[in-house]
């Protein structure tokens, strides 16, 4: 495994909440940069809302300077109004990361899963203890979007090395 520094940014997307998680990665070394969660007001208009997203992500690109950056895709079973919203608030994220030349690695929830607990079945609370084991954190990060993100930048991580062999 490489030892060159990897600065992954990882995104949980949605129009409401969109966590946001930095790690750095430097062989099998994780590092703990950064997270947060972006939330949009109900009160401002969906267009408005999608804004908020595009330039909260477009901030933290500029600020981490991410090498790549790694989003979840999106699994729905019931609500489609919500999935639609959310694939919306996914495509202007996508845009962004595009917007600033960064490479992308995609995963489904499963994957998601997998990589952080070789089970791809696991509770968010499994995904969530692992986050916070493998970054050598006291506390899992809050809210759970933001943990979430870093555990898609840690897995991120390990895909895009992958890829590049």
């Amino acid at each position: 495994m490489s030892t060159t520094r990897l600065r992954v940014l990882g995104i949980d997307p949605g129009f409401d909440r969109m966590g946001l998680g930095v790690i750095d990665q430097r062989g099998s070394h994780l590092t703990w940069v950064f997270h947060g969660c972006k939330k949009t007001s109900t009160k401002d208009d969906f267009s408005t809302r999608l804004q908020n997203i595009r330039d909260e992500l477009t901030l933290v690109i500029k600020k981490y300077k991410p090498d790549v950056a790694a989003v979840e895709q999106l699994f729905f079973q019931t609500n489609a109004k919500t999935a639609m919203k959310v694939g919306m608030a996914r495509g202007v994220i996508l845009l962004a990361l595009a917007d600033a030349s960064l490479p992308l690695v995609e995963m489904t929830p499963q994957q998601l899963k997998q990589g952080m607990t070789g089970w791809g079945a696991a509770s968010k609370k499994q995904i969530q203890e692992m986050v916070k084991r493998m970054l050598n954190l006291k506390q899992i990060p809050q809210p759970d979007d933001a943990a979430d993100a870093l555990g898609i930048a840690i897995v991120g991580a390990t895909m895009y090395r992958n890829t590049r062999r």
